[in-house]
Order: structure tokens, then C-alpha cells, then sequence
């Protein structure tokens, strides 16, 4: 499905990022796995095997991000299919949201997808291909208390989405995102962490709690995530473009 295609997925060290880089690969995509843990990249694309790389970046970085194309270009060739997944989610009521903690979240969660989009547009559009899909969240569809800074760094990957999507779609090339809910990930158990640190909670309860919000009952799984981001990758997603694809159980109807 993806045989020659190169594809670059930041965040790859890990939970959602290292189940789509696993899922290209076994479709026949050449990938280059990011993060900013040397140890996390290196591990996933020893995993992947197939001449897979791992670079270091720092995706709030304009230079790191140039870095980390260069060194792809260099090891791999253009890249054909960006995913955008690094990303933080902290929790702070608004007016305990520090300065730092919502400049954290912009700088990662939109301006790295930004930088990102930016440098691989280009040889995309050289190519009349590409695809573009950026790992949003839920949370850029609707608010939540406490998660004030991400809900709006996610709202911005969502105008950022759909405005390149336009800007791109006589070019062969689509841009897309895939809003998850919770998803069993890292980051959903250092939330419950905090749940239980706050409340007093046990951590079973501040589980149970989280997979309520769900029409399902359950967490999402990263494979469910990964399945998506094929199928936009791929040719026969072709007509997909500009979208925020729910994967929560039900819970949001936009």
C-alpha cells in the first residue's frame, strides 16, 4: 500500500507514534521515527528493522525541525507522508496556568506541527503527493476544565488542518487529523497519576472514571489510531481531506 513512500512520524518513540510507524512499515514505507529521547527512536526503528531511522528533534524548534528533514532527505529522500504527533497534555485550572506551561503547549502542539507542515510541503508539492496528518485530539473540537492551554494548542492543529487542506488540494497532496479520545498511551496513565494525586482517588477508580466518557466504556487503542492514519496515508484515502476524524466511541458528533 505504501511501498517507496518515505515516512516521517514525530513522536514516534512511543504509544500512538511508534503503532503508526510500525503500521507504515509493515505496509512497505521507508521510516524515520522522531523524538526527543535518542533511546525511545533508536530502540523503535531497531524494532522496524528495513533501513528505518531514528532521528533526535525538538519539534518546537524551526532549526531542529530543519535538522531533522535534512538528516531524512539525507538517509531516507523526501519525505512523502508526515504524520504530526509529538505532543504534551498537562492539566492546570486556568488561572494556575503558568506562562511556561501554556507557551509549552503552543510551541509543541501547534507551532511544531506548523514548522513541521511548513518543511515538508515543498517536495510535496514538487511530487503533486503527499499526505499530511496531524494527531489532534477531541480536546481541539470541545473544551474540558483544566486543559485550557491543550484545548487551544489542539484547536489551532484543527484551523491549521483545514486551512493548508485548501491551500493544497488541486496539488495531489491532503492534510488531515485524527482526533482521538483517551487512548490506553503513556499519557493517559500519568493522567490518572494525577487524578489520584488530586482527589485521593485509587487508580481503578480514576480509570473507570476515564473510560465513562466514552459512549463505549473503553479506551481507544493506539492500533485503532494507527489504522486510521494508514488508510489516510493511502491512496484510497485520497478523497479524505481537511477532516478531524473522531476516535472516541461517540462522544463527539463533529
Amino acid at each position: 500500500m505504501l511501498n517507496g513512500k518515505v515516512a516521517l512520524i514525530t513522536g514516534g518513540g512511543r504509544g500512538i507514534g511508534r503503532a503508526i510507524a510500525l503500521a507504515f512499515a509493515r505496509e512497505g514505507a521507508r521510516v524515520a521515527v522522531a523524538a526527543r529521547s535518542a533511546e525511545q527512536v533508536v530502540q523503535v526503528a531497531a524494532e522496524i528493522g528495513n533501513g528505518a531511522i531514528g532521528v533526535v528533534c525538538d519539534v518546537s524548534s524551526s532549526e531542529s525541525v530543519t535538522q531533522m528533514f535534512a538528516q531524512t532527505r539525507e538517509q531516507l529522500g523526501e519525505v512523502d507522508i508526515l504524520v504530526n504527533n509529538a505532543g504534551i497534555a498537562e492539566s492546570a485550572t486556568l488561572v494556575t496556568t503558568s506562562d511556561d506551561l501554556w507557551s509549552r503547549h503552543l510551541a509543541i502542539n501547534l507551532s511544531g506541527t506548523f514548522y513541521c507542515t511548513r518543511a515538508a510541503l515543498p517536495a510535496m508539492l514538487e511530487k503533486k503527493w503527499g499526505r499530511v496528518i496531524n494527531i489532534a485530539s477531541i480536546a481541539g473540537k470541545t473544551g474540558a476544565p483544566y486543559i485550557a492551554a491543550y484545548s487551544a494548542s489542539k484547536h489551532g492543529v484543527m484551523g491549521l488542518t483545514r486551512s493548508v487542506a485548501l491551500e493544497v488540494a488541486t496539488s495531489g497532496i491532503t492534510v488531515n487529523a485524527i482526533c482521538p479520545g483517551y487512548v490506553d498511551t503513556d499519557m493517559v496513565t500519568r493522567g490518572i497519576e494525577r487524578v489520584t494525586t488530586r482527589t485521593g482517588r485509587t487508580a481503578d477508580e480514576a480509570l473507570e472514571a476515564i473510560k465513562k466518557m466514552s459512549p463505549q466504556n473503553r479506551l481507544a487503542t493506539v492500533e485503532e489510531v494507527a489504522a486510521m492514519a494508514l488508510l489516510l496515508a493511502s491512496d484510497e484515502g485520497r478523497g479524505i481531506n481537511g477532516q478531524g476524524i473522531n476516535i472516541d466511541g461517540g462522544s463527539v458528533f463533529y
